[in-house]
């Protein structure tokens, strides 16, 4: 099989960066170790920057999005469970966001994938990248009992954080940088009407979070320790803790019910440099994990498949190699902005084990501030809702 880049993964990222290019006459082929209803499968994020919401309409896929993604102008964080500060993101930037689950987003990448013919071949073991320092890189595989061969010009590592594309760059010329967090999230979801907002809360039993899937899918979260279990957490406590970090304003709006899903999440921050090793370029999971307290991992995917899909249509169409040999630093410029904001986050909301009463205060101080100043108040909408490409 030969084709001009073959993509690994068929996650957001790979199957995003698939589409565009074959837009753009530029062929592709999708490898995937997993299957199709296990990708689909996958619970995640579920808030679009108004630049990524922009991207897939581009791209064609958003005529559902537009039809079911819940448009967002404003934030609300609370603290003490008593003071509330909103944020308005249109007032502030002219942008707001979108509420729209990632495995929407999955399911309208596939079914444009399948009518343009893209062509992703799911469950494909025993990958390997090889010569990607030569101009004839390739990739192995084992699909259904058979070995098969790729090659291609260029290889797009889109497989995430557990993929081969990153362990193909020789530890002595990449650099990792990275920040577990001493607490996860427990999240779930509930077929209930959400809250008409979205709301952070820090509290002193922790963070939490009220978010919404569609206008009968709620996603809550709350701040838990890393050595709990799902089953440590019935409903019923969940609930209980869920409101007890409010306000009793926004607790009395709550609707509960049973949960349909419910999973712990670790919180960590990683980098690594450079995103581009020879003939590889690396986007999306595969390059860089966020705690999603900032909302920004599929965000971020999504920018890093815009500036290499325009790096590749730059070289297919003009010649043009000059993006694609600048992707990595383009690509990072955006990155390390997002991960500082997502850390910022983190720390600002959350209780952390050793955190001393003065550091509290601290954060209590930064939401004060942010209730008082209109620019601290726009850095933050702006760092929200997504800076310009």
């Amino acid at each position: 099989m030969k084709t001009q880049v073959a993509i690994v993964g068929a996650g957001p990222a790979g199957t995003l960066l698939s589409l565009i290019l074959k837009q753009r006459g530029i062929d592709s082929v999708v490898i995937e170790r997993q299957t199709k209803d296990y990708v689909l499968g996958r619970i995640r994020a579920g808030v679009l920057e108004w630049t990524s919401v922009e991207i897939l309409r581009a791209a064609g896929i958003g005529d559902r999005l537009d039809a079911e993604g819940h448009r967002h102008d404003s934030v609300k964080i609370s603290w003490r469970a008593q003071d509330i500060l909103s944020i308005d993101f249109e007032r502030l930037t002219g942008k707001p966001m979108m509420s729209y689950g990632q495995t929407k987003v999955q399911e309208d990448l596939y079914a444009a994938a399948e009518r343009e013919g893209i062509n992703i071949v799911f469950g494909a073991s025993d990958v390997e990248i090889h010569d990607v320092t030569t101009n004839s890189p390739s990739i192995s595989c084992v699909v259904d009992g058979e070995q098969e061969r790729i090659e291609c010009d260029y290889v797009a590592g889109c497989d995430g954080q557990h993929g081969v594309s990153r362990r193909t760059i020789p530890s002595e010329l990449k650099s990792e940088f990275e920040m577990s967090y001493p607490f996860g999230w427990l999240g779930i979801l509930s077929e209930t009407p959400p809250l008409p907002y979205l709301i952070y809360a820090n509290h002193e039993n922790g963070f939490a979070l009220c978010s919404e899937r569609n206008p009968m899918l709620s996603r809550y979260y709350v701040q838990c320790p890393l050595e709990d279990t799902v089953e440590d957490w019935s409903d019923d406590r969940f609930w209980s803790e869920l409101t007890e970090r409010l306000p009793s304003s926004v607790a009395s709006e709550l609707v509960t019910g049973p949960s349909i899903e419910k999973s712990i999440a670790p919180l960590r921050s990683y980098v690594v440099e450079p995103m581009q090793y020879g003939r590889m370029f690396l986007a999306g999971d595969a390059a860089h994990i966020v705690p999603p307290t900032g909302a920004k991992g599929l965000n971020l995917a999504i920018a890093d498949v815009h500036y290499l899909s325009e790096a590749f249509d730059a070289h297919y169409g003009g010649g043009d190699s000059t993006k694609l040999d600048g992707y990595s630093e383009t690509a990072l410029r955006r990155v390390w902005s997002s991960v500082r904001f997502s850390w910022w986050m983190t720390v600002l909301l959350h209780r952390f084990p050793d955190q001393t009463p003065f550091e509290q205060r601290m954060r209590e101080e930064d939401l004060a501030y942010l209730t008082r100043s209109e620019a601290a108040q726009r850095s933050v909408a702006e760092q929200y809702v997504g800076l310009d490409l």
